[in-house]
């Protein structure tokens, strides 16, 4: 008798798992396909930008030049920046990046980032901005090598 019982409780359990990894790869692929429909979604709100270099004066090699590049997007219903500035000289001169920002009112600035070699920053913008702009440069006085405007 006891070798039936263990008999059926053998073939119960081998039932059991041979079910649960039946059903395994239909949950692993619903799930991978949400998660690939969510990367989608996200990928369609996060845009790459750059590099953007800085202005470059008569003594400065087209190397030497800063730059910026990162990604922005809107991720619940705000804008945001997210971004990394390099300075690849060693003068001694700051990396400088301007940012504003675009409302109802027109344009306003935001903030003024620097550095002597790589900054990250990652900005969100207030509800109700419908845009933003940002311009690198490069110096230590008021010529500071500004690029164009970048609009987003």
């Amino acid at each position: 008798m006891r070798k039936i019982r263990n008999l059926l409780v053998g073939t119960a359990l081998a039932g059991a798992l041979a079910a649960g990894v039946a059903a395994a790869p239909a949950a692993s692929a619903s799930t991978a396909s949400a998660t690939a429909a969510t990367s989608a979604s996200q990928a369609l709100s996060r845009h790459s930008f750059g590099p953007y270099f800085s202005d470059f004066g008569g003594r400065e090699d087209r190397g030497d030049r800063s730059y910026v590049r990162g990604f922005w997007g809107r991720s619940g219903g705000r804008y945001y920046l997210d971004f990394d500035l390099f300075d690849r000289d060693r003068d001694r001169q700051y990396s400088w990046l301007d940012v504003y920002y675009h409302n109802g009112s027109g344009w306003h600035f935001y903030n003024r980032y620097r550095t002597f070699g790589h900054s990250a920053s990652k900005i969100f913008f207030n509800r109700g901005v419908d845009g933003f702009r940002f311009r690198v440069g490069e110096g230590s006085t008021r010529d500071y090598d500004w690029s164009g405007w970048h609009r987003f």
